[in-house]
């Protein structure tokens, strides 16, 4: 071998190493070089949705778009931080924004909204550990308990710690402490929220969670008619895909009891569960699920203030707050991938938990497509269909809504 071919081999790796150490991006030195290696945060959400509902003299028209304009730091000593503008603009008034009702429209829980919507620290300086402190939007798991509920405009925003350890071997551990809640109506309500979570990740997919909220807040914003409804649930998650073959058994399990906390009325005492199962093969699935929040003997039924609700019980939004019977919903749902288009649908049966109470079915489907890699397009239909009447304020009316969405991430 020639002296040239054996001096190529350290020649080769030392230009190999000078790309690498090239390409390594320089830590900032100072704060103010973190701010300017920082990146845009840029998301625009123009959407239009219609809502047809029995008893209203006009259906509801809602054209709005939501701007979320921000800025994320480059790390520096561990340090990093994020600010974010919200602006919600409504083009036309031929809705409700709610939180009242209204005799002549539905309610879309859109309101013009112009906000500092997130803003926080984050340190990773520790081993294994990021603590957060700000203002901050969160969603734990499937979103059932604790959510930023993220499809309506205006999102659900928290202010106070988030501390994540990741020191075990596949285990999440989190507690949270917050004292101001932002809602969907853009409403600030004063809270005392303690969140405790572990999540084991037993193999690839499978995790098994434990968690425990306490909510010190006596107006949740669900309409209960209690005076006090501070909460605490506790409770455990397994959820995962389990090969076979070519295809994965997929399977939801879940129990959590919710008992009156820091002042709490006494009537506060229901239980949830949900056990469900179903394949996916490919870029399919389907799947049949039993969803049970249970009823104090129609005093109260469970509640989850916290939570991303519109993604349970149906897209129609019937179900936001509980009723005090209780729901027992048997749904089916089914997703595919097809012309790059992706569809999903659901089925849903409502009847109570206590009282033997139908209080209807619901179809829901939705289409969407990446037109590029910033922009998305989606399309999505709810139908719920009342069925044993219910008195007064509580009862449940034949609705439906479209919604024609575009998203543009930066």
């Amino acid at each position: 071998m020639s002296a040239w071919r054996l001096g190529a081999v350290p020649a080769t790796a030392l230009l190999l190493a000078c790309v690498a150490m090239a390409e390594e991006p320089v830590a900032p030195a100072d704060p103010m070089e973190a701010i300017t290696k920082g990146r845009l945060l840029l998301n625009l959400r123009p959407r239009v949705e219609w809502v047809d509902q029995e008893g209203k003299s006009s259906d509801a028209l809602a054209f709005t778009n939501r701007t979320l304009l921000g800025w994320q730091t480059a790390p520096w000593k561990g340090f990093s931080a994020v600010a974010q503008m919200i602006d919600v603009a409504n083009f036309n008034g031929s809705f409700n924004e709610g939180p009242a009702a209204s005799p002549v429209y539905p309610t879309v829980a859109d309101p013009d909204n112009t906000d500092l919507n997130q803003i926080y620290l984050d340190y990773a300086g520790l081993p294994e550990t990021r603590i957060r402190v700000g203002k901050q939007s969160l969603k734990l798991d499937n979103v059932r308990f604790v959510g930023n509920v993220e499809f309506r405009q205006v999102m659900q925003v928290l202010t106070g710690v988030l501390v994540e350890n990741r020191s075990l071997p596949n285990v999440d551990l989190n507690y949270a402490h917050f004292d101001r809640i932002k809602n969907v109506f853009a409403q600030q309500r004063q809270t005392d929220i303690d969140l405790l979570r572990a999540a084991w990740t037993w193999r690839p997919d499978n995790v098994l969670v434990g968690f425990a909220y306490f909510q010190d807040q006596p107006d949740t914003g669900q309409a209960t008619g209690f005076a006090n409804n501070s909460n605490r649930i506790v409770g455990v998650r397994a959820n995962g895909a389990w090969p076979a073959g070519s295809m994965k058994i997929l399977y939801t399990a879940e129990l959590a009891q919710q008992d009156s906390y820091a002042g709490g009325d006494s009537r506060i005492d229901a239980s949830y569960s949900r056990i469900g199962a179903g394949a996916g093969f490919g870029k399919s699935f389907v799947r049949l699920d039993y969803d049970r929040l249970g009823s104090n003997a129609g005093a109260y039924g469970f509640q989850t203030p916290l939570g991303t609700n519109h993604l349970f019980q149906g897209w129609a939004d019937q179900f936001l707050t509980t009723p005090a019977q209780g729901i027992r919903d048997v749904y089916v749902s089914a997703g595919t991938t097809a012309w790059d288009v992706q569809f999903l649908a659901e089925a849903h049966d409502f009847r109570s938990d206590f009282g033997s109470i139908h209080y209807g079915s619901e179809f829901d489907i939705g289409a969407s497509r990446a037109f590029t890699k910033q922009l998305t397009g989606k399309l999505e239909l709810a139908y719920f269909q009342e069925s044993d009447q219910l008195a007064g304020t509580a009862r449940k009316p034949d609705t439906t809504k479209i919604w024609v969405t575009l998203v543009y991430q930066w």
